[in-house]
């Protein structure tokens, strides 16, 4: 198993979250993509986080539309870090998402993200950043992709009047 698992409720998240792929493989971080409901696969639910525990995985990012609970059940099945990335649903935009992502009781952690693929690509990012913490050449690619980042700003600094 990798470093990272991305999880989703269904294969319509996945637009959404490759986002988080794609900012993972920026960083060279090893992630397997796989849809695991939380209300039509309980059972597999439950199974993927022994498997994600006993091949070291480090880091879980669960993205979930609607009613939203496969980030919070997958944190009340494992103690891996549980980033939460609310999808975009038709009838409230994601609102829906991000607040039944948001609204953990206390005492089971996720990490929620901002809804959509901003929320994706930042939980990439953050999960880059804790295994950055033992690896330093994922350290390495981020602290150079903060640079850009500031290298881009910097550079479009300077406006000038038509």
């Amino acid at each position: 198993m990798a470093s990272v698992l991305i999880l989703m409720g269904s294969t319509s998240d996945w637009p959404t979250m490759q986002a988080a792929a794609h900012m993972l493989k920026e960083f060279g971080v090893s992630w397997e993509a796989r849809v695991v409901s939380a209300h039509r696969t309980p059972d597999l639910l439950a199974t993927t986080m022994q498997e994600a525990e006993a091949n070291d995985t480090r880091v879980i990012i669960a993205g979930a539309g609607g009613a939203a609970h496969l980030p919070g059940m997958l944190a009340a099945f494992t103690c891996l870090p549980v980033f939460g990335v609310p999808v975009s649903s038709k009838q409230l935009k994601g609102l829906d998402s991000l607040l039944s992502i948001v609204q953990m009781p206390k005492g089971v952690a996720v990490g929620t993200l901002a809804i959509g693929e901003a929320g994706a690509a930042n939980a990439g990012l953050l999960a880059a950043q804790v295994i950055g913490t033992t690896e330093p050449a994922v350290q390495e690619k981020v602290k150079a992709f903060r640079a850009q980042q500031r290298d881009t700003v910097i550079a479009a600094s300077k406006l000038e009047l038509d």
